[in-house]
């Protein structure tokens, strides 16, 4: 190799030393730039961690192939393998990236957080974390229950710990022999016996229906979010026992059968 090839080759390899430092500082300043514009967002710190990340191997390719253009590397022919590796990784991991840009669209909306009650798609729990792959749930009956972030984001997500104040809808059946008034009176008692139900809006009660062998009354009132299954249950006692005092029957399917003696 004569001189002048080899300083042409250090010359080279120099501007593209100091091109690969100019990169790797503005690199450096973009994200710092980047991390100071997230804390100012309300985006959850698994967002920011994701694009992060995302654009730092944005900057890292687009930096390599600066700096193979800057040597002479043919950066066309390294665009054309990194698009073919890129789509065959993509339809590789086509359901793994489906649940985590779902993830995104979740972390982003926020429909949810940690410690809400939720019916994802029929399935009920506490949600204990939302990842970026999945959400997690912790069931009643002390059950995990992992969901991939795809599907939550497909379902129907009911959420009962968003508003402050829940309404218990609770139905009782009584004998057609009781009287109308005496059994909403002995409903609205027990509505009224437990401090925990609200006044305003204000507790109903009301026949909702003729059946068979019984008529139906409907309950509707309003308590604290947190309050909601315990008041559930305590009206459902003491309803049984408010009718035991009034002697209102509940009924129970029966028939009644005329036997025609003839003459």
């Amino acid at each position: 190799m004569t001189n002048e090839k080899l300083m042409e080759l250090l010359t080279t390899v120099g501007k593209s030393a100091l091109l690969l430092a100019v990169c790797l500082a503005v690199m450096a300043v973009l994200l710092k730039l980047t991390t100071r514009l997230f804390q100012k967002t309300k985006l959850d710190s698994g967002v920011q961690g994701f694009l992060r990340s995302a654009l730092k191997v944005a900057l890292w390719i687009l930096t390599l192939l600066i700096v193979a253009d800057s040597l002479g590397i043919p950066v066309n022919s390294i665009i054309a393998i990194l698009s073919v590796a890129t789509l065959a990784l993509s339809l590789s991991l086509q359901n793994i990236l489906t649940n985590v840009f779902s993830g995104i669209t979740l972390l982003i909306s926020r429909p949810f957080v940690a410690g809400d009650f939720v019916e994802i798609g029929g399935v009920s729990g506490t949600v204990k974390e939302l990842t970026i792959m999945r959400t997690s749930l912790d069931a009643p009956d002390n059950r995990l229950i992992l969901i991939p972030n795809a599907d939550v984001a497909a379902a129907k997500i009911t959420n009962f710990s968003t508003e402050p104040l829940r309404r218990v809808d609770l139905q009782f059946t009584a004998s057609y022999d009781a009287p109308t008034e005496l059994v909403k009176q002995a409903l609205l008692e027990v509505i009224r016996a437990d401090s925990r139900v609200k006044t305003d809006p204000a507790p109903f009660v009301a026949l909702s229906g003729y059946n068979a062998n019984d008529i139906a009354y409907t309950i509707r009132c309003w308590v604290d979010n947190p309050d909601y299954w315990s008041v559930h249950f305590a009206l459902n006692e003491a309803v049984r026992e408010a009718f035991a005092r009034h002697g209102i029957e509940f009924s129970y399917p029966h028939t009644v059968v005329h036997i025609d003696k003839g003459e």
